[in-house]
């Protein structure tokens, strides 16, 4: 049994209602369900949720909870990080966790805001216009985005912490083996282990195959685990059939690495507990 706290729907770019996922998610045995949509963003998006949709996305939850027998049901939100705009901090009081994510890398000359995780042409205006195809401004600017994020508004959760790496699936922009990439992991997780902020272990990009590892990679779950850093492993579903895919996978991971506990909300609270290949044991 598992549980998974980076649910989407169809209150912004998931499939399914939130019905259709409890339902799934009980079919499934999960103990633990947050639907995290993406929150509203202070500008026009397509995966974004409306802010007029916010109240009846929470009261649906709420609705859920009361109904959802033999299944914790959680609200959250993924949570964009724009400074002196939008940020975790935003909507915490309204939810029981908040997902803190870089989607948005700057802008154009005209306003646009560049997303880094879109298409590949789109990204690649971004790093031609806005950065001179300088990578290393790109990937300094990522994680400084992200350090400011969990320094000023520390997310319950991190999440996929390095997805800029996806866009080296169609063009080697850059080695994660260099030395200056690794600094720039090396700050950030300083930053995070006095945040308290939980890393997820994100595995959309090994179901989807557009990666052969989770987020973060491997050797930043090292340096996680040698900083004391909890993780919780999510799946960043759009799709009921997504809630857990690919969790033993990430399992193995990160018991390989050291890992013996996941931190995730048991009974209203965060709680460490232990976990297998084949999913969270309780007692």
């Amino acid at each position: 049994m598992w549980c998974n706290f980076h649910t989407h729907s169809t209150f912004c770019d998931g499939t399914s209602s939130l019905q259709e996922l409890v339902n799934h998610a009980r079919s499934e045995k999960l103990i633990g369900l947050g639907f995290s949509s993406h929150a509203p963003l202070p500008f026009e998006c397509p995966w974004s949720m409306r802010a007029g949709e916010v109240n009846n996305y929470i009261k649906q939850i709420t609705d859920l909870k009361k109904s959802s027998q033999g299944l914790e049901v959680y609200a959250g939100m993924e949570v964009d990080y724009i400074p002196a705009s939008l940020s975790p901090q935003d909507f915490k009081d309204h939810l029981d966790y908040t997902i803190g994510s870089i989607h948005f890398v700057d802008s154009f000359t005209n306003g646009e805001r560049w997303e880094i995780d879109g298409t590949h042409l789109h990204f690649q205006d971004g790093y031609d216009r806005i950065f001179g195809r300088n990578i290393r401004d790109v990937i300094h600017r990522y994680y400084e985005l992200t350090r400011e994020m969990i320094t000023h508004s520390s997310p319950s959760i991190i999440g996929h912490l390095d997805k800029i790496k996806i866009q080296n699936k169609y063009h080697p922009y850059f080695n994660q083996k260099e030395i200056w990439y690794r600094q720039e992991i090396r700050k950030t997780v300083e930053v995070i282990k006095d945040s308290g902020s939980i890393v997820e272990i994100n595995t959309r990009g090994l179901y989807q195959k557009k990666l052969n590892e989770p987020y973060p990679s491997p050797w930043i779950i090292e340096l996680l685990f040698k900083n004391n850093i909890p993780i919780t492993i999510n799946s960043d579903a759009h799709h009921p059939s997504d809630l857990c895919n690919s969790f033993s996978e990430a399992a193995h991971i990160v018991l390989t690495i050291g890992y013996k506990k996941l931190r995730i909300l048991l009974d209203g609270k965060w709680q460490d507990v232990a976990f297998d290949q084949y999913g969270i044991k309780l007692n």
